[in-house]
């Protein structure tokens, strides 16, 4: 049994006799944009190649099951910040979402920004004596819903940094910024650090120090049998072999080395938990495929079947995580708000991330949490191809949600993690289970349906919510 930082310099400060109190741990989080369950090197990419996160692997704990809450990025980024499913906070899609004009059903817009009523995780921190540093992409609003609106004390914004869409080096600046905020900040306090890469999300630009190898390196595949599959009115890349995606994934890869090095030089990583995570699957399914590929999950970005949803992620908490190893726990986006106050010896705000968890038992390599269900709600047309829909997983068993259709499938990942053998006609008791409890959760968190777009007033923007004072 692995002990957390507190315990374990508390038993050695008592054998030795002292009273001295335990420093706090520092905490580095690490969201990468759009990478994909098999981009790296640590999860079983053969074209990628990622030797800093995969020794982050190496020292830390991989996740071959973690989850993100929404298929796409502002839903999963405010599971992270307030700890709650996106159905509760109104940040459905992506910020700002496409119109459901003339579609089959009309959806309601997402809300364009995180409320001002969530209490954030930073806010959080920072109430329990941390200093909070943000930089890079936010995509939870504009003026008024910066990350500095949201607990974080520095912030160094996309405005600061340059056009991610045209300059590849917003990420090397993204590190400079956080490698700067590590030499200069005050040794007295703990510190929580956010990191929002752009990499490896579209355009695919070619980054200088990786395009050539990686040029060079796709040059030597076989020819594939098949380089795309139908996914419904889409296609879905089966292979990678994409030079400038590959770049961008080294290029992340190297801007998060460049961190991990300055927590090392400065003698902070024995004290420091690094969290890397990724806020949605890898850009796999458009009309015409995407520049990713997630075999073998299916689909990618922007989709509920697992290439959407399933990501990275890995934790290195020295003390309290085991060098090397593996977990297959399920867990999801909105538990790190209460797994970070606990690792941070702060109390729990269970009002406030009301759909998350605590996983530092696993952490520690201890029992999983007693819970088997996971839900997802995605009620809004995507670029990706993908149609209003919800899904939920309960044990091994995953049912999809198409509401077009009034459709449903469902899948044993156990036996069938592609997701390629639809039960649903085969176990109707256990389809029509599930989609009760579907629609019973959406119920408990207020969840928006899409409706005939016919219907007068579907689809018109939200009301604007009043500011309220913070909790």
């Amino acid at each position: 049994m692995h002990r957390t930082f507190t315990s374990t310099i508390v038993a050695l400060l008592t054998f030795a006799g002292l009273a001295v109190a335990a420093p706090r741990p520092n905490i580095v989080f690490i969201l990468a944009d759009d990478l994909g369950w098999r981009d790296l090197g640590c999860y079983g990419s053969a074209f990628h190649e990622t030797p800093n996160i995969d020794r982050l692997a190496r020292e830390g704990l991989r996740f071959t099951q973690a989850y993100t809450a929404g298929a796409v990025c502002s839903p999963t980024r405010g599971s992270i910040m307030s700890g709650k499913v996106p159905a509760r906070t109104g940040v459905t899609d992506y910020i700002p979402g496409l119109p459901s004009t003339g579609r089959k059903l009309a959806t309601k817009p997402t809300e364009k920004q995180l409320a001002l009523e969530e209490y954030t995780i930073a806010e959080s921190l920072k109430a329990g004596g941390y200093q909070t540093f943000y930089a890079g992409k936010w995509h939870l609003g504009g003026r008024g819903f910066e990350p500095q609106d949201q607990g974080f004390e520095v912030c160094v914004a996309d405005a600061d940094l340059g056009n991610h869409g045209k300059d590849w080096q917003v990420g090397q600046r993204i590190s400079e910024s956080a490698v700067k905020f590590l030499d200069e900040r005050d040794a007295r306090r703990p510190f929580f650090m956010f990191l929002g890469y752009h990499e490896p999300h579209t355009p695919i630009l070619e980054y200088p120090e990786h395009i050539a190898k990686f040029r060079a390196k796709a040059a030597k595949l076989p020819v594939a049998a098949a380089q795309s599959r139908k996914e419904r009115a889409g296609q879905t890349r089966l292979v990678q072999d994409d030079p400038a995606y590959a770049s961008e994934v080294a290029g992340l890869d190297s801007f998060v080395g460049s961190v991990l090095a300055r927590l090392e030089k400065n003698r902070l990583a024995q004290n420091t938990i690094v969290v890397f995570f990724s806020d949605n699957g890898g850009l796999s399914t458009k009309a015409d495929a995407g520049p990713a590929s997630n075999e073998p999950l299916r689909a990618g970005k922007g989709w509920l079947y697992e290439g959407g949803i399933r990501v990275p992620l890995i934790v290195r908490a020295p003390g309290l995580t085991q060098a090397g190893t593996t977990t297959d726990t399920p867990v999801i986006s909105t538990d790190f708000y209460p797994t970070l106050l606990e690792l941070a010896g702060l109390s729990a705000r269970p009002e406030q991330h009301r759909d998350g968890i605590s996983i530092v038992p696993v952490l520690r390599g201890e029992m999983a949490p007693a819970r088997d269900t996971f839900f997802w709600h995605y009620p809004h047309y995507h670029g990706s191809t993908w149609a209003p829909g919800g899904a939920v997983r309960e044990g091994d068993w995953k049912l999809i949600e198409f509401f077009e259709e009034n459709h449903a499938e469902l899948y044993n990942l156990k036996s069938d993690l592609r997701e390629s053998q639809d039960l649903a006609a085969k176990m109707p008791e256990k389809t029509t289970a599930l989609r009760q409890k579907l629609a019973g959760w959406r119920k408990q968190v207020g969840a928006q349906m899409p409706v005939p777009n016919s219907e007068a007033g579907a689809g018109e923007e939200p009301k604007k919510k009043k500011k309220k004072g913070k909790a």
